[in-house]
């Protein structure tokens, strides 16, 4: 079947009737009533969706295995199968209202392009593979990217197996119960490089006009977590100079936060997505506050200024109200620039095909962030609706996600074909 080897035919196209009817089956595990899924890491639903994928991976005369952590390879044969892979894919989990094209449309796009060289009888002289990274949007275990951390040597196995969900449930529990990844080894296979397709999940190819994004890399981004501890009073009889109320410290330092985001121009990001208090009556000044603050800049010495920023104005706050408390980061993903030689494959796989592109930064993290720690990487981001992810309404035109896959074929070919 497999006749050809390299230079592929220019006219080799996906598929993107298949890939969308893919993606619509793969969206009915863990589907929502407001059209979206909810599919957790390491449910019943997840893996549903992993024998779904191996299931059509089997068919395509591909071998599907997985790792000690829970990531899952579909490998294609190469004609030298002792080379180095050249590596694809994304992630199958969702958040709790999460979308159907964030993360599977880079997995079933890897699986896309296997199908389509199938289809042309194209052999590859490297291998290819696809990876499904384990848990990572970090939702139901505290790790963004967690897969890809261990797979990448930078979180230990013990560490990952260790996390626990809001239920008490450990990642290797659920392993265990779902028969998953029992006594496996975790070795790392060689990867020459490595392309994660991906909706921009923000608005900017939809506002520019374009088809394709050449992401050459990833912004510096941490998140803090704050408490300050008060103390409990009644809402009436206690007056306002006497309480020691921590939600003063929110009060001045939410305005100062955004101004200080707002100087470091509009690359600048800073989200406070979790606010919560104790004990959470209407009618008792609460005696604890927790926030979080997430911090993004592309620019390093933006970025280190918007943290120093941050600690500054939290503590400033405390001790203006002479109240008890802490900030510390829980978590931080260091800025990440893509491999020359992947850009310059998805550039000239996007201008071979004639669409139009343009240069971006990521604003997410991504599991290519962990993979660029240990092999060459890039990304290639396809425009979705009105930029919104991370939502039951998330969405994308079928002809701009068989627009990424086809970037992703060429430029895919172009590396492992070549020695």
């Amino acid at each position: 079947m497999l006749d050809r080897l390299s230079p592929p035919p220019p006219t080799a196209r996906v598929n993107g009737g298949r890939l969308w009817s893919r993606l619509m089956a793969m969206a009915a595990i863990g589907a929502t009533a407001q059209g979206g899924c909810n599919r957790q890491a390491l449910t019943d639903g997840d893996l549903a969706a992993r024998r779904l994928l191996s299931s059509w991976a089997a068919a395509a005369n591909c071998t599907v295995r997985e790792d000690a952590v829970g990531n899952l390879f579909v490998r294609r044969a190469g004609r030298e199968n002792t080379l180095p892979v050249v590596m694809t894919g994304s992630h199958l989990d969702t958040q709790p209202t999460g979308g159907k094209f964030d993360g599977v449309y880079g997995v079933l796009a890897g699986l896309e392009v296997i199908e389509s060289l199938n289809d042309c009888g194209i052999a590859t002289l490297h291998p290819i593979e696809v990876g499904v990274w384990c848990n990572e949007e970090g939702c139901r275990f505290p790790m963004a990217m967690m897969g890809s951390a261990v797979w990448s040597g930078r979180l230990p196995l013990e560490s990952a197996y260790a996390l626990t969900d809001r239920a008490g449930r450990s990642v290797r529990q659920e392993l265990d119960r779902l028969g998953m990844a029992k006594e496996l080894p975790m070795a790392r296979q060689p990867v020459k490089a490595a392309l994660e397709v991906h909706i921009e999940q923000g608005p900017v190819l939809e506002q520019r006009g374009k088809t394709i994004g050449v992401v050459t890399g990833v912004q510096n981004m941490c998140r803090y977590e704050v408490l300050v501890e008060g103390q409990e009073a009644h809402a009436g009889p206690t007056p306002m100079e006497m309480r020691r109320d921590p939600i003063r410290v929110l009060a001045d330092v939410l305005p100062a936060l955004y101004a200080a985001a707002h100087a470091r121009g509009p690359a600048a990001r800073l989200t406070v997505g979790i606010i919560e208090t104790s004990p959470g009556s209407p009618n008792t000044v609460p005696g604890r506050l927790r926030f979080t603050v997430d911090v993004r800049h592309p620019d390093i010495r933006h970025y280190d200024q918007l943290r120093a920023a941050v600690d500054r104005l939290v503590r400033a706050a405390l001790q203006q109200h002479a109240l008890a408390g802490d900030l510390h980061c829980v978590w931080e993903a260091p800025g990440v620039v893509f491999d020359a030689t992947c850009i310059d494959a998805v550039r000239t796989a996007t201008a071979a095909l004639g669409y139009d592109a343009m240069d971006l930064v990521s604003g997410a993290g991504h599991d290519s962030c962990n993979v660029a720690a240990v092999a060459p990487t890039a990304m290639i981001f396809v425009p979705c609706a009105g930029g919104l992810s991370h939502n039951e309404a998330e969405n994308a035109l079928p002809s701009d996600l068989e627009a990424g896959a086809n970037v992703l074929l060429h430029a895919m070919l172009s590396l492992a074909c070549a020695a």
